[in-house]
């Protein structure tokens, strides 16, 4: 495995519903991301759709054998390409999904677990969650995805840094929200906070890839980074705008953050699920009463 890489980070703005075009774009960015040295590029979730797909849901869906997906798979020959799309399954069921291509095939495909349902956001109206999270293997180490909302979840990443990833790999397409004077905008500066913290407790590169853009009215802020296991962010893309931007991960740094700090190593997995398993017993006792209570309560 190499000690280091060069990572891009490909802040696209995406055709809302135009799969073809955006197709082209991934390609023409990928042979970009080559001739700068990278090994590997990344996407913002839904850059081959659009985020706002809803009603265009069955018009812009593919199955990972589609040529559509396969013709990024394929150029993944001597380049990591990570993409989404949306993803129909052999039962029909649609999903927001995220794919790491390496050597010409689909290594790793991770379907989006929390879909947000409030404020602007009604994805659960059009497309399924996942079921998982599942650290998988490629020639930077382990590695790891989640989509946007997953990342607001503490379980999610926990759950991927137990499973042995070293590398956080996080397309999004956040909204830009709250202008602020010295952070850019407020939901920039959540996503920094929030991903230093996560970078620190978990011993974790992790790379943030945020479209940019109008899609109905609603603006997409960017402002992708790289971020070491120390929390500073080693390289960052500008706001409102496309930007290819390139850094160089060093992977010696993760092993020796995790040896000055080593608060996953002192982690409780056994713990955790103890109390899990207890707090749903109760949750279900209270959810479902015994029978002769239940009657009992609807006695007059």
């Amino acid at each position: 495995m190499a000690r280091t890489f060069k990572v891009a980070l490909g802040q696209v703005r995406p055709v809302l519903g135009d799969v073809a075009a955006n197709v082209e774009k991934h390609l023409a960015w990928a042979a970009r991301a080559r001739e700068e040295g990278a090994s590997l590029i990344v996407f913002p979730e839904l850059g081959l759709t659009g985020y706002q797909v809803q009603d265009l849901t069955l018009d812009v869906a593919r199955p990972p054998a589609h040529p559509d997906i396969q013709r990024l798979v394929a150029a993944s020959q001597d380049l990591d390409i990570v993409f989404s799309f949306v993803e129909e399954s052999d039962e029909h069921l649609f999903y927001v999904a995220c794919a790491y291509a390496a050597e010409g095939r689909m290594v790793a495909l991770h379907r989006k677990v929390f879909l947000p349902t409030y404020g602007m956001f009604d994805e659960g109206r059009y497309v399924a969650p996942g079921r998982r999270f599942a650290a998988f293997p490629t020639r930077f180490g382990r590695a790891g995805m989640l989509i946007c909302e997953d990342a607001w979840h503490l379980t999610s990443p926990y759950l991927l840094a137990l499973d042995g990833a070293h590398l956080l790999i996080l397309p999004a397409s956040s909204p830009a929200r709250s202008v602020q004077d010295e952070e850019g905008f407020g939901s920039q500066s959540f996503w920094r906070k929030l991903l230093e913290v996560y970078a620190r407790l978990l011993g974790v590169h992790i790379l943030f890839v945020n479209r940019v853009g109008f899609e109905d009215g609603v603006g997409f802020f960017g402002g992708s980074f790289v971020m070491a296991p120390d929390g500073e962010r080693i390289a960052e893309a500008p706001v409102l705008q496309e930007a290819l931007v390139t850094a160089e991960v060093d992977l010696t740094l993760l092993r020796r953050v995790r040896y000055t700090t080593p608060i996953l190593r002192d982690e409780k997995p056994e713990l955790v699920l103890r109390a899990l398993e207890r707090w749903l017993v109760r949750r279900d006792a209270s959810a479902f009463p015994a029978r002769d209570e239940a009657e009992e309560g609807c006695r007059p």
